[in-house]
C-alpha cells in the first residue's frame, strides 16, 4: 500500500497551508497542481505591475482551501504582454516562450502530480496558454487551463479589477491615481491595439473607468471565479481541443 505524504501543518508565518513553494518534498505527492499564469506589466496609474498574477494565485489558492489535495505552485509572473510595451515596468517573454515554459514546467509537474491546471489571470496569454495544454494533453498528460474572467467586466485596469486588488490588497491601490482611460467598446479600439498597442488608445493604460471600484464589489468576484474554477476541478472535463475546464 502506497503511504501518504504527512500533511503539512499551518504555517506560522501566515503561508498558505496549500502552497507548495513552501512545502518540503516528503510532503509532496499524488493530487492536482494547480500553476498561476500572470503577467509583469503595467495596470494603469493606480494598481500594481503583477495584479494579473495576484489575482490568478487568489483564485487558485482560495478553490484549493476547499481540497487538501489540491496544491498551489509559485505564480509565473512573466506572460506575453507586448501590447503593453509603451509603458515602463512591463516585462514580456513572448508567446515562444511563453509556451516553452508551459510546456516545460508541465512535463516536469506531471512526474509527479497527476493532474495539472493553469489558472490564467491576463488574457494577453491566449492563445498560447490552451495551445501549451493541448500539446501535453497530446503527450498523455492530464492538463487542462482554466481563466480568471469576469462576465461583463471591463477590459484593463478599470473597474473589475480595481475591485479584486481592493478586496486583495487595499493597501497596494494608489486610489488618489485612479482615474479612467479608454471607455469605449473593445471592439471599437481593436484595431488600434493591434497596430499600436494599448498606448495608442489610452495614455494612462487604462481601459475603462476604475472609479466606483470597491472591495465587496471584489469579493463577490473572486468568490464567482473561484466557485467556478472548483466547479471545473471536480467535475474535471477538460475539453478536448483546447483542455479548458468547463
Amino acid at each position: 500500500m502506497r503511504r501518504e505524504p504527512p500533511r503539512r501543518p499551518p504555517d506560522p508565518r501566515g503561508g498558505h497551508l496549500s502552497d507548495l513553494g513552501s512545502r518540503a518534498w516528503p510532503e509532496v505527492g499524488g493530487g492536482t497542481l494547480l500553476v498561476p499564469v500572470g503577467a509583469c506589466e503595467q495596470h494603469g496609474p493606480h494598481l500594481p505591475l503583477d495584479t494579473d498574477a495576484r489575482v490568478a494565485t487568489a483564485v487558485a489558492r482560495r478553490a484549493a482551501a476547499a481540497d487538501p489535495s489540491v496544491l498551489v505552485a509559485p505564480p509565473l509572473v512573466y506572460g506575453a504582454s507586448g501590447e503593453h510595451e509603451g509603458f515602463p515596468g512591463t516585462l514580456s517573454i513572448g508567446h515562444e516562450a511563453l509556451r516553452a515554459v508551459l510546456v516545460e514546467l508541465g512535463r516536469s509537474a506531471s512526474l509527479w502530480a497527476p493532474r495539472l491546471v493553469f489558472v490564467n489571470g491576463h488574457g494577453g496569454n491566449l492563445p498560447t496558454v490552451p495551445e501549451a495544454t493541448a500539446q501535453l494533453r497530446r503527450e498523455g498528460r492530464d492538463a487542462a487551463w482554466w481563466p480568471c474572467v469576469v462576465a461583463g467586466g471591463d477590459a484593463h485596469a478599470g473597474r473589475t479589477e480595481t475591485s479584486l486588488l481592493l478586496a486583495l490588497d487595499p493597501g497596494a491601490v494608489r486610489r488618489d491615481a485612479a482615474e479612467p482611460g479608454a471607455t469605449a467598446p473593445l471592439a471599437e479600439l481593436l484595431p488600434a491595439l493591434r497596430a499600436g498597442g494599448v498606448a495608442a488608445v489610452t495614455p494612462n493604460g487604462v481601459l475603462g473607468d476604475p472609479t466606483g471600484a470597491d472591495a465587496p464589489e471584489g469579493e463577490r468576484l473572486l468568490d464567482g471565479m473561484t466557485a467556478a474554477l472548483r466547479t471545473g476541478l471536480a467535475r474535471w472535463r477538460p475539453d478536448r481541443t483546447t483542455g479548458r475546464l468547463t
